[in-house]
């Protein structure tokens, strides 16, 4: 009984609907806003957390980073600069890696050169790829793979070599399906030969592979004389669980080589490669409030505007109502009646926006860099609150038309 007055409910609200379609579909419009902004940019931000934390474990798993400086992440004016210590120069550099070869870990010295554009022949570049000097062993700290050809050697940094490994975007802008191995490129008047094609990275949230080209790094001093350059240490436990382990011993020889007596503060930081993503996922969940905020207020207006086609829609049907009621319907049942139709009207709203809010977090999404995702929390989320706001905005209407005397609304022209 209880499923077949529901039934009737909701196809009394259709038909309404129908009857009243403009209107309707303004009211509609509006849930379908606040739900597709609420929907869409937690959708986008949950992807970019995702591919953001695929991205920032790519930097090299176990890997802690040593620089002058910590990183500056700002996210809607909040945050504050990073602290900046004295430059880490490349003896101090080199005189770690050598001390802690009885860790057991893998140490790289690097720095990063300029933006610059690479040429081929009569080809060229975007200005904005990122040239990175670097030693034998960044590859492995650094997360990275060799698609084809060779790894810097030790020997290559020590004469100077003028060789380079480049990313995909490179190859692709340069090559067009070639093979580049052994072919020579111009990076600021210097010619390079290409003795190796770094595996697909992605370049999301700035960093990766593909937008790069490594350099070795005494070539990248010979290019790119920076007076108060500093250089950057990585340093890859082996093991997972000796990651804190070895960042303790790190601190400890940073501060022998950067001579700091028990009572100096350090003047490096060091940075793990998981608190990196976590710092940025945090700054994140404020754009997540500010979504939310944003969904709420534009859900009070479309509830305002439901209320309001409810009103008005219960002054219309007074006459039907009074019928209704003559046969012998109970105020309950008119009562559930507009309750249905004004959740049905929210949740054909909320559908419009859950799709499209999908849909436009997911392509917000591939531009920044992050994967496609089904946001099957969000959208539980926002058929509760079609359903809320529904039955929030119909009660007064639904209440009103329940009350009305059968009597006068009969008479009601």
């Amino acid at each position: 009984m209880k499923n077949s007055l529901f039934l009737e409910n909701i196809k009394m609200a259709l038909k309404s609907i129908r009857g009243h379609l403009l209107r309707t579909v303004l009211t509609a419009l509006i849930i379908a806003l606040g739900i597709m902004a609420l929907v869409g940019i937690l959708t986008s931000l949950d992807a970019i957390k995702t591919g953001l934390t695929g991205q920032l474990s790519m930097l090299g798993a176990n890997t802690i980073s040593i620089q002058n400086r910590g990183p500056h992440i700002q996210i809607g004016g909040r945050g504050k600069r990073p602290k900046k210590f004295p430059k880490i120069t490349l003896a101090q550099a080199q005189d770690f890696k050598t001390d802690f070869l009885d860790h057991p870990a893998i140490v790289s010295v690097s720095f990063m050169a300029s933006l610059d554009r690479v040429r081929y022949e009569n080809k060229e570049t975007n200005p904005n790829i990122s040239v990175m000097a670097i030693d034998e062993n960044y590859l492995m700290t650094g997360g990275y793979e060799l698609e084809s050809g060779r790894n810097f050697l030790s020997t290559d940094i020590e004469n100077t070599a003028s060789i380079a490994l480049i990313g995909q975007e490179v190859v692709t802008k340069l090559f067009d399906g070639a093979n580049p191995i052994g072919k020579i490129v111009n990076l600021r008047n210097r010619r390079l030969r290409v003795v190796g094609v770094l595996a697909e990275k992605g370049n999301a949230f700035g960093f990766g592979g593909d937008k790069s080209i490594f350099i070795p790094i005494s070539t990248g001093r010979a290019l790119y004389r920076y007076p108060n350059q500093s250089f950057a240490i990585n340093v890859q436990a082996l093991q997972s669980d000796q990651l804190d382990h070895i960042a303790s011993e790190a601190t400890a020889l940073m501060r022998r080589v950067r001579k700091l007596n028990p009572k100096n503060e350090s003047n490096f930081h060091i940075t793990k490669s998981d608190s990196l993503s976590q710092s940025l996922i945090e700054n994140l969940s404020f754009v997540s409030l500010a979504a939310v905020l944003i969904g709420a207020i534009t859900m009070l207006g479309a509830a305002i505007a439901l209320m309001n086609i409810m009103l008005v829609s219960v002054t219309e049907r007074t006459r039907e109502i009074g019928i209704r009621k003559a046969v012998g319907a109970k105020s309950a049942t008119i009562r559930s009646q507009f309750l249905t139709e004004a959740v049905v009207i929210c949740l054909l709203g909320g559908l419009a926006g859950t799709i499209l809010g999908i849909l436009i977090g997911n392509v917000i999404s591939f531009f920044v860099g992050g994967v496609f995702l089904i946001p099957w929390l969000w959208m539980s989320m926002a058929f509760l609150l079609c359903v809320l706001t529904g039955l929030t905005s119909g009660f007064y209407p639904a209440h009103k038309a329940s009350q009305l005397d059968p009597i006068e609304s009969l008479r009601y022209e």
